[in-house]
């Protein structure tokens, strides 16, 4: 194969990797998801802008305020799940980046307009999004991302200083009875891939 990870790697963080929509009772502790950060934080953001904020809602009272604001297909998932993450784009993202892209002074600057901001920050932390989901599984943990959500709730829920933009909500932990729906198909190579 042209691949250089080893079959048992790509199953796990591919082939045989599954969204879950159930969970076993384990904890995921505080440990694993910091392991999972520093391990996914090398993934490539533009001018290494690293946008995403990650909120762990823990709490039963956290837990219920965000509930309210999942669509009714999410709801009993996100109460029983062990651990969920409220996924977020720091908007003012680029106040971070004197300090994280020193070597690039102007870079501020050329987020001055909160339009091309707003845009930046969502589409990197998108990215970032892709690699906490893969750095779950590497962990050996499945991951329920959501999308089924009042956005504009959960931002004045979680982040009431209007400067972070709510893209998913994440079920982590371990597989439960029935955790997984019949896979759906892949489009082929044929199907995606041109060239010119």
């Amino acid at each position: 194969m042209s691949l250089a990870l080893d079959p048992a790697a790509q199953d796990l963080l591919f082939r045989e990797a599954r969204t879950a929509n159930t969970f076993t009772d384990d904890p995921v502790t505080d440990d694993q998801i910091e392991a999972i950060y520093d391990l996914v934080k090398y993934g490539p953001t533009s001018m290494n802008q690293q946008p995403l904020r990650i909120v762990l809602v823990r709490s039963a009272e956290a837990r219920e305020r965000l509930g309210e604001h999942m669509s009714e297909g999410n709801r009993k998932k996100t109460a029983a799940a062990p651990l969920v993450a409220v996924l977020a784009a720091d908007n003012e993202f680029h106040e971070e980046l004197p300090s994280q892209f020193p070597h690039f002074p102007q870079a501020k600057s050329l987020f001055a307009e909160r339009a091309v901001r707003e845009r930046s920050a969502k589409l990197n932390a998108l990215l970032q999004v892709g690699y906490f989901i893969i750095g779950v599984r590497a962990a050996g943990l499945a991951a329920g991302p959501m999308t089924g959500f009042d956005a504009e709730g959960i931002d004045k829920e979680f982040f009431s200083d209007g400067e972070h933009s709510v893209l998913v909500v994440v079920n982590i932990g371990r597989p439960g009875e029935n955790a997984w729906f019949t896979r759906s198909p892949r489009l082929a190579y044929a199907q995606v891939v041109t060239t010119v």
